[in-house]
Formats: C-alpha cells, structure tokens, sequence
C-alpha cells in the first residue's frame, strides 16, 4: 500500500499541463501548469497568482460558507475596492435578498441599492473565507499510517491526524485550517484560512434582470442573465474578523482585481479562480452506469413533482413568490443538471469509454500484480450497492429531503428534548415560518408519499410510509396529520414549548409529523445508509488504488485533482462551439438579445421599463461595444458548482466577468470533460457595471472601484 501511494506521489511531481481541461492548485502552478498558462497568453507569474509572503491575487478571491460550515464553499466571492466590496452571483445572494424582502420592500422584484454604508443589510450566519496559505501535509499524515489499518481504521486515523495537524497550525491566532484529501486520497493538503463573519448586502438587480431567463434558460446557452450583486465584508477597527456590531468597519484587504472594461474576444485567454465544489473525473463506468439507469431519472421525477407545485403557488400569489424564490432556485437547479448531465454522458459515450479504459487497466495489471483484481471488485461492489440505491433516493429526495416540514420536525424535536428551553427553538421557527406555506407543503407532501409508496416495493418503504397509502388517500391522511402536529402551525409550537415538561416530551414522541420523520429517518439509517456505506467505504479504498494505478499506466495522461471545495484555478479561452449539428454559437450575447426575448406574459421574461428605455436612448456610457451592450461570455474553463461567483480574469489578472453556470450540453464535465464542448457562462462586467450606473445609479459603488483602462 505505502508503495503505491509513494508510486503516485512520484508520478504527480513528473506531469504536466497540456490540455485546458482541470482544476488546479494554486500553489502547484510554478510545478505543473504555468508555463503552459503562458504560452495561451497569461501575462503573469505563478507567485502574482499565488504568493504567502506578499499581497497576490488569491488574497481577492473569497469563499462563500456559513456559520458552522465555513469550509464548504457554496459560491465564490472577489474583492473589487480597499473597502472588502465584493461581486458574487445574483443566486448566491438570493437567500440574503429574500431574507430582508418583504411585500412593501420587495428586493426579489425591486432590486436593492445601498447608496450609503449605513443602508447595507446584514447576513448573520454568512461567512466569508480568505485563504491565507496552503500545505502539503502528505507526509505528515503517512508517516503515521501502517500498511495493517482496515479502511474503517485508516478513516479514523486520518481524521485524527487532520484534526491535531489543523489545531497546530492555526494555535494562538484566530485563523481557521481545514486538511483535505486529494487525489481520491493519495494526497493531503491543508488549506489555512482567515474567516469572516460580518457580511452585508450591498446590491442586487431586480430578478428581472438577474434572474432573466428563470430556469427556462438555466444550464443554457445563449444566456442573457445579469447574474450579479454586491457584498461587503465587515471587520472590527483593527481588521480582524468579528461578528455583526454597528461599530465593525471596511475590511481592508491586501489585494483587490482591477476590473477591465476592454472586454473579449474569440481566442483571449481566461481564467476562473474559485472554490468548485465536487468533481468526480476518475469514477469507474460501474458508477456512471448506476447513475444512468437508477439514481438521475427518479431524482428528476421526484423533484419535477416539487417544482410542479412550487410553481403553481409562486404564480398564484406575489408574497409565496418572495417565499419560495429560493427554494425554488434550489430545487430547480441540480434538477435541471442531471438532466444535461444524463443527456451528455450517453452522448459522449461516458460509460464505453470507461470500459474500454478498464478493460486496458486489466490487461496492464498483468504485469502489475499490485493492481490485479480493481475492476472485477468494483463491479462486485456496485453489484451488491443496487438494491440501495433507488430506496437512498427517495429517503433523501421524496422523505428527509422532500417536504419542509419534515426536516423542521427534526430539528425542533431535538432542540426541545436537548435544550428544554423555548428562547431556542423559537427563533429556530420563526426563520422557519416566515418563508413557510402549509398548504404548499402539504400538496408536495401528498405527491412524494404517492410517489414513494408507488416507485418501491413494500420491503424499502418505512412503516410510516406504507401507513399513508393504507386506505387509499394519501391527501386525506396528510390534512389529518397537518390537523394534529405542533409542527405545521407556529402558534401550536408557540403553547407546546412554553409549557415544556416531562409529560408534555413523551407527548412529543406521538406527534404524526414527528413519526413519519423519524420513520424514514431510522429505516433510512439502518436498512439502507449503514448496508450501503460499508460497501461504499470499500469503493473508496479501491477507488484510491484505481487512481494510482491509472497514474503509473497513463505517463501521458494530465491528471489533476477532482474539486472538493478548495481553492482552484481553471483556464482557457473565449470560444463559441457547436451543440448539435448545422448550429454554432457565439461566444458572447447582447442588451438587443434580452430585448428580442422579451415577454410580458411570461414572468422569467419581463423586462423592466427602465432598461428598455436605456436602449431606446443608446445611453450605455462606457460600456458599450459596437453599438450595443455585452451581457454574458462563454469559454472553455473548466468549472462547476462552487464556482458560481468566481472573478473570471484576463491575461493580465484583471476582472473581465463573474462566472455563474455551464453550458447544457457539456454540463457532465464533472464526470467527463470534453473541450469541444464544454463552456463555462460568465456575465461580462461590462453589463454589471452598466446595470449599476445607469440603471440603478449607484455611482457610490462604481466610485468605490479601480479600472485598469
């Protein structure tokens, strides 16, 4: 086993970059991929991109987090002033500007423009993380590992050894150390960073414009979204991280991008610097097999059923619109997905081309005895994983993850057992209540209980469940269960906790909602996720194996590290591609694009008055190129969620556009990249900046940046 690992490590020092596809690790980048950034055109160094010992441009790149879960990433943020003003996405701050909308202050539809510091709108529990320096800490963690460990034992030591080597790198300041696995967990990094913990909205358009095209033109190309707002990082007087206090300042930052309004061009080089989430390059075709034919197409159902009735209530009433905005987004978002990513894997072949690489791995383990016998036990393992997986779906997407109030239950039931007190799981409800409609609820309760009781046999459908489909209405038993739990009102909740004793907490046990969480939840724990997860515990040990070998086969082969929320840099160039046949696309769209989609009839199509009006008068300013307004760009970076927010930079790391999606039909890149056609959609600054000057006439903000032409 040492061997191997010491194998693979070898192996990685001896490649390099030759292709575009990749995430990769910008302290590595002097080792592995700079000199073939340049030749593309970078202008730069590795150490102005990376750099611990003076200011670079990854102290301007921040991640996104939340309170308790700082590491993991959901979106990318950049600075862009000495006063921590930062651009994200639109959807990155859709939860924030939902939060703070109400019907006479609708953000969602109005959009909201801070003009001062003092009307910026604060985000507890938002985090934002700069990092601060990168380890290798392979070594460290090895040394301390023995050939003899089961993989259970392994698991633990590592976690351990992690959990000491963060403490000790971060003793006696206030940083935050996260240690990550890399190559399917031949490698180890530490990433140190300094966390945030004041974060205000400053601006975002209306929906309107950074939400145009809805989900309709989500995951697409042409796209004609100002997917864009403002945020601002807070500090106290001596720019340290600090919670919210009306006496926290500007965070002054050691360095922020430059924005260029020269715009692109087919050809000009690009790069997206972020935290992309999960990639998974390296799987076998067993596991791309099993994602085909098992897990997306019930996971699309399922979550069809939900949109279906979250739509219907967010076109019937303008306050469940403000509500749902979010969740909607949510839930649409890797619904639509799974959808090009289904679509892009059979097209590109995924699943053959995998076999016939395994079949090659085979024929080489020959003579490399060490890695005889991966292949046959991956398909064993996924073999015996089948019977699982359609039940693990709709544990998470129809049960645990289906209706709201399902996962409210089980938060409030172990608050009100744990805390015994009511301050807690009072404010817990009313955040829950304020964005929550019962009666949405309890139509997309009624729909997954059909779906789970008709989709699986009766051995994979917890006893709760099955009690629903018992007479034959699902809807009449889920009015009756609503009728009788604490849950679904919050005045009940109000009374039960108020007068909390030990009576009261037994009572708790027999609440109807409470019973079919706890139901799916215990079958799901010991029937399907206990079974399963020692046979995945297994795929990843040989997962790990398989990736080494493959290393040590493939001398030629680039390989990076698949994304696990950690600091990345992809890089390419602005191209347009051709979808499908006798079609090709340009790589940028325009202000007349939205204007030509224009439609009063559909709500994602809107546009407002005053934009229309802006280009009726021409009035573009600065930002105009022949005779119109950019809106978005296309290139061939590689990219995926987590990504969405990132600064995307020109050849001379000035900030050229935001990242915020993928292109439909090469939307499997985190299984299979393919360059032809695989593009990452950027809003391009140029139509932000527009949209914040002339639009919302927030000059203060403009006033605030620094433009390298």
């Amino acid at each position: 086993m040492r061997n191997t690992i010491l194998t693979a490590l070898i192996l990685l020092s001896t490649l390099i970059c030759k292709a575009d596809e990749g995430m990769w690790i910008p302290m590595l980048l002097e080792k592995y991929t700079i000199e073939e950034m340049q030749q593309k055109g970078f202008r730069l160094t590795a150490e102005d991109v990376y750099n611990i010992n003076r200011a670079s441009l990854k102290d301007a790149v921040v991640g996104l987090g939340r309170e308790g879960r700082p590491f993991q990433h959901f979106c990318t943020a950049e600075l862009v002033s000495d006063e921590g003003l930062m651009f994200t996405n639109h959807h990155c701050a859709l939860s924030m500007i939902q939060q703070h909308s109400t019907l006479d202050n609708n953000y969602i539809r109005n959009g909201f423009w801070a003009k001062t510091k003092a009307e910026e709108l604060s985000n507890p529990g938002i985090t934002a993380s700069i990092l601060v320096r990168m380890e290798d800490v392979t070594e460290k963690i090895n040394n301390r590992l023995t050939s003899d460990m089961t993989d259970e034992q392994r698991a633990d030591a590592i976690k351990k050894i992690s959990k000491q080597l963060e403490e000790e790198a971060v003793a006696g300041s206030n940083l935050q150390a996260d240690v990550r696995a890399y190559f399917n967990g031949n490698q180890f990094f530490m990433s140190v960073f300094k966390i945030f913990r004041d974060v205000r909205l400053v601006g975002a358009p209306p929906a309107a414009i950074g939400k145009f095209g809805g989900d309709t033109d989500n995951w697409s190309w042409p796209r004609h979204t100002g997917d864009f707002s403002l945020l601002r990082i807070y500090t106290d007087k001596n720019n340290e991280p600090a919670s919210y206090s009306s006496d926290n300042v500007p965070y002054k930052p050691k360095q922020f991008f430059k924005i260029s309004t020269k715009g692109v061009e087919e050809g000009d080089f690009t790069m997206v610097f972020g935290y992309p989430g999960t990639t998974t390059e390296y799987l076998p075709s067993f596991a791309i097999d099993r994602l085909l034919r098992f897990e997306n197409p019930h996971k699309i159902a399922i979550r069809t059923a939900k949109l279906n009735i979250i739509d219907q209530a967010m076109e019937s009433d303008e306050l469940l619109r403000i509500k749902y905005s979010a969740k909607a987004a949510g839930v649409s978002n890797a619904w639509k997905k799974w959808q090009g990513e289904s679509k892009g894997l059979l097209r590109f072949k995924t699943v053959e081309n995998k076999q016939k690489l395994e079949k090659e791995f085979i024929e080489w383990s020959k003579s490399n005895p060490e890695y005889a016998g991966i292949v046959e036990k991956f398909a064993k393992l996924y073999k015996e994983s089948e019977p699982y997986i359609l039940p693990s779906v709709y544990a998470r997407e129809a049960g645990l993850g289906g209706s709201e109030v399902i996962g409210f239950a089980r938060t409030c039931h172990a608050l009100l057992k744990n805390s015994k007190t009511s301050p807690n799981i009072l404010k817990t409800a009313e955040s829950f209540y304020k964005d929550y409609d019962v009666a949405t609820d309890k139509k997309i309760m009624t729909e997954l209980l059909k779906l789970y009781n008709s989709q699986l046999s009766d051995e994979w459908i917890p006893e709760e469940v099955k009690k629903a489909n018992e007479k034959g209405d699902i809807e009449k038993y889920v009015d009756k269960m609503f009728a009788k739990s604490i849950f679904s009102d919050f005045n009940k909740l109000k009374i039960f906790s108020a007068k909390l004793h030990e009576k009261s907490l037994a009572k708790l046990e027999k609440d109807p909602i409470w019973k079919l969480a706890q139901s799916i939840y215990e079958f799901n724990s010991s029937k399907i996720a206990t079974p399963l997860g020692k046979i995945q515990t297994q795929i990843n040990s040989l997962n790990r194996m398989w990736l080494a070998g493959l290393m040590k086969m493939q001398t030629e082969r680039n390989f990076y590290p698949d994304a696990n929320s950690t600091l990345r840099i992809a890089y390419g160039k602005v191209g347009g591609y051709k979808p499908v046949d006798a079609v090709y696309y340009l790589h940028y769209t325009t202000l007349s694009g939205i204007m030509e989609k224009e439609n009063p009839e559909i709500y994602d199509y809107i546009v407002p008055t005053k934009l229309k009006e802006l280009y009726a008068a021409k009035d573009f300013g600065r930002y105009a190129q022949n005779g119109d307004i950019p809106v978005c760009f296309i290139a061939n970076n590689h990219t995926t969620g987590g990504n969405s927010g990132s600064p995307v930079l020109n050849a001379d790391g000035q900030l050229i556009g935001i990242n915020f999606d993928r292109a439909w039909e090469g939307v499997m890149s985190d299984m299979q990249y393919s360059p032809e056609i695989c593009r990452n959609i950027s809003i391009d600054i140029r139509y932000a900046l527009f949209i914040i000057e002339k639009l919302a006439g927030a000059h203060n903000l403009i006033d605030e940046m620094t433009f390298a032409d």
